[in-house]
């Protein structure tokens, strides 16, 4: 198994950051955990790569226990961090070639790997790049591409297409998925819904260093929320926008609503009574979709801000 972690528990001070969780991740699958700011996913990968010794529970990473073998574990696993640390003074094919090192690779084999590496990530004809004058798109590929230097058997990714384009997000699903499909194990934490769906066989959503749900994304949503969705903004009457007229009338045309901002949202199985209503208030807009993963983050996790 990829990674297996029974009861995790780690405290900083007298705050429980991680609150006795259980994860195991198969082998082939993307496992995705979700969660709000400080919920506990970045601590809970720290423990599993043996970089923070947990207060209780047990982990295996590539088969080995962690920490107490952690070192020979991460020699299995390739690891993308949140904020890309190549080494500038290094062209792409130095910073492939130093990294493979760490693994105890030798040089010829490296160099054999290197064009493969970067045609992977869409870098061909930049091995004597700089990384200075990489984009930022260009930076993250090549922090995935060296991640798969020692040909991992899992791949942890921390919100690998933060800050990144839409270019560069679909391209690095794309690459992602290839290595799905070629039997890689990938681990990753997203604070973006649509790539937890689009990549996820699996996921959890963690809050407080609680899971809250795991299972596939149709799975959880279909366990976790009501089907259909309307959102409803725009004046009513003139006086108080979608507010005011979700007060008056969601209760009875929804089978929950919550407002935030100037936006109702009404969570519905059947939504045709309502959409009869709304075609009557010609001052209000709406927008009917399904529900999807967004929707049950918020309503496990809630719509307060988390710094």
């Amino acid at each position: 198994m990829p990674l297996s972690i029974r009861g995790l528990v780690k405290r900083y001070g007298e705050t429980e950051v991680v609150a006795g969780i259980d994860l195991h991740l198969r082998p082939g699958e993307c496992f995705t955990l979700l969660g709000p700011n400080g919920a506990g996913k970045t601590t809970t990968l720290r423990c599993a790569l043996g970089l923070s010794a947990p207060d209780a529970g047990e982990i295996e990473l590539a088969g080995l226990p962690v920490p107490g073998r952690a070192r020979e574990a991460r020699a299995r696993v390739g690891v993308v961090p949140q904020q890309d640390n190549l080494d500038p003074d290094f062209s792409c094919a130095e910073n492939l070639l130093v990294y493979g090192r760490y693994f105890g690779l030798q040089d010829a084999e490296i160099a054999a790997r290197i064009p493969e590496l970067l045609a992977f990530a869409g870098l061909e004809g930049r091995q004597g790049a700089k990384i200075g004058t990489l984009s930022g798109g260009m930076k993250r590929r090549l922090t995935l591409a060296r991640a798969l230097v020692n040909r991992p058997q899992l791949l942890v990714l921390d919100e690998p297409t933060t800050g990144l384009d839409p270019q560069a997000r679909h391209l690095i699903w794309e690459r992602l998925k290839q290595l799905i499909r070629g039997g890689t194990t990938v681990l990753l934490t997203t604070h973006f819904m649509d790539e937890a769906e689009r990549l996820a066989d699996r996921l959890a959503i963690l809050d407080a260093g609680r899971i809250l749900t795991q299972g596939s994304p149709r799975e959880v949503i279909a366990a976790q929320i009501e089907p259909q969705v309307v959102e409803v903004f725009g004046e009513f009457d003139g006086n108080g926008g979608a507010p005011a007229w979700a007060a008056r009338h969601a209760a009875a045309l929804a089978l929950r609503h919550e407002v935030s901002g100037e936006t109702a949202f009404c969570y519905l199985t059947d939504p045709a009574p309502l959409l009869a209503h709304l075609a009557t208030q010609p001052a209000l807009r709406y927008l009917h979709r399904p529900a999807n993963l967004e929707d049950v983050f918020l309503k496990l996790t809630g719509r307060e801000l988390r710094d």
